[in-house]
């Protein structure tokens, strides 16, 4: 369906990422496809994340668009120049009791703008991140529809989902911090079709605590209640990849829309003005496209953890002499604060040795590098971002998940859809170096590309133009943000 609006009649919707990398990308695609849909988009970063943004991309980095503009709201948080994640409990915690009033605020800013401008609408709909749950008060108190968006996977949802369920049982939180390493988290908890026989260390990794106040373990309990209470709950995925687990979601959940891949529908969007439009809180070094025009077809490993994962020095060292004994080309994104409190640095001598065949970098588009016909393998930390992306371009990976999600997306790729290997979290470089080899030349390798292969498949069929995600779409938009237009 093709929206024709009136400006008087047009929807104004407000996006509200969680403030975090790997949030503020699927809902930037979010809010494009919105837009191309006929609606006013008032994007809100937190001003921290509005700082890092002008730092990365230039000082002209919100100037595109009259419907489509960027606001800021504080996230509570003591000033802060640094050029990094900032502390994700600190966040939590901050963004829970800091920012409703500042969201009211500037949604009451932008109705009375509204009223003086023929421009700009009233804001008529606000779509939020979970983590951003505080939005819905906000909604109610204004009385306007509202979806929340969940930006990771559905298996990661419906884990999360089991957390309440766990807790009353007695499994989580932990008794003490032994059952982190005695073989508790081994222990296989079956309760639901779409998730069986699922050990306790491949769910969302918050319940690994022994603290039943855990800032972080209450955040997860309190959107789960708001995603209950939603009009609709919307997911970065396609239902063939994880029909089993939407079922189950459907079953206990209110509408659930299935709208992605993300970044592919938004590939289809004719205006370049808004497809320009970028959320990367570090500045991408072109550099690595040149180079991996250098190589040659599938034999490069593209290595990046995402925006949040932490190493200590000596695992970033096993995965250095594991990637330099594979003897196989690689491209490394090596973040500054990608090693706990220590700066990254590499060994001279494997730096020397690698030189040849290697590429370091700080950041990068990560889907132009997936896409790249030089890239045959992508050691990850299993974010969904990365793994949606990965997928969407056919490309196997080796998983080293660090925290949240990216157990469960791990347990999904290398046991569900068989398209990943796991690494132990206890790093060593013999193991990273048959893994890699494993990946580019094995057996293995070769079964994980074709199964990788059909899925991208099965993800065309889907967002292609008139496919089902584009349905979906309109259903959010006809069912749940447009239900008092006329």
């Amino acid at each position: 369906m093709n929206y024709s609006i009136s400006k008087n009649d047009k929807p104004h919707a407000v996006c509200i990422p969680f403030p975090a990398q790997g949030h503020v990308i699927p809902m930037l695609h979010l809010a494009k496809l919105l837009h191309h849909r006929g609606f006013h988009i008032t994007f809100v970063h937190t001003e921290y994340n509005h700082r890092r943004i002008l730092r990365s991309r230039g000082p002209d980095s919100f100037d595109h668009l009259l419907d489509f503009q960027f606001k800021t709201i504080p996230d509570g948080l003591p000033y802060s120049d640094a050029n990094s994640t900032q502390d994700i409990p600190a966040l939590c915690e901050s963004i829970t009791k800091n920012c409703l009033t500042p969201l009211c605020d500037l949604i009451s800013q932008l109705n009375l703008n509204a009223s003086t401008s023929i421009a700009i609408p009233q804001v008529s709909c606000v779509v939020s991140d979970v983590g951003m749950f505080f939005s819905v008060l906000a909604a109610n108190q204004f009385k306007i529809p509202y979806a929340l968006f969940f930006t990771a996977s559905a298996c990661a949802y419906l884990g999360f989902s089991q957390y309440p369920k766990l807790m009353k049982q007695g499994l989580v939180p932990l008794k003490d911090a032994s059952y982190l390493t005695n073989g508790y988290l081994e222990k296989t908890v079956e309760w639901t079709k779409g998730m069986e026989n699922i050990r306790l260390r491949d769910l969302p990794s918050f319940l690994r605590t022994t603290n039943p106040n855990d800032i972080i373990l209450n955040f997860v309990i309190q959107f789960l209640k708001r995603c209950k209470e939603a009009s609709a709950i919307v997911l970065n995925t396609y239902d063939v990849l994880e029909e089993d687990v939407l079922e189950t979601l459907s079953s206990f959940n209110p509408l659930l829309c299935t709208i992605g891949p993300l970044h592919m529908m938004v590939k289809q969007i004719e205006d370049e003005k808004v497809r320009a439009i970028g959320s990367n809180l570090w500045a991408e070094e072109s550099e690595c496209i040149d180079w991996l025009n250098s190589n040659e077809p599938n034999s490069v490993v593209y290595v990046n953890f995402g925006s949040i994962t932490v190493m200590t020095s000596e695992q970033l060292i096993e995965f250095a002499w594991g990637l330099a004994n594979s003897n196989k080309p690689f491209l490394w994104i090596i973040r500054p604060d990608l090693v706990v409190e220590d700066s990254a640095i590499l060994p001279a001598e494997f730096v020397t040795q690698t030189k040849e065949r290697s590429m370091l970098s700080s950041w990068c588009c990560q889907e132009q590098v997936l896409n790249h016909p030089s890239v045959g393998g992508f050691l990850t930390h299993s974010g969904w971002n990365s793994t949606i992306e990965s997928i969407c371009a056919g490309v196997p990976m080796i998983s080293w998940p660090f925290f949240a999600d990216q157990q469960t997306n791990c347990r999904y790729c290398c046991t569900e859809w068989g398209i990943g290997m796991e690494i132990d979290n206890n790093v060593k470089r013999n193991e990273i170096e048959e893994f890699v080899r494993e990946l580019m030349d094995g057996e293995k390798g070769k079964k994980m590309k074709e199964k990788v292969i059909d899925l991208k498949n099965k993800a065309e069929e889907v967002y292609k133009p008139g496919g089902c995600a584009w349905k979906q779409l309109d259903k959010l938009i006809d069912e749940v943000l447009l239900p008092k237009m006329s």
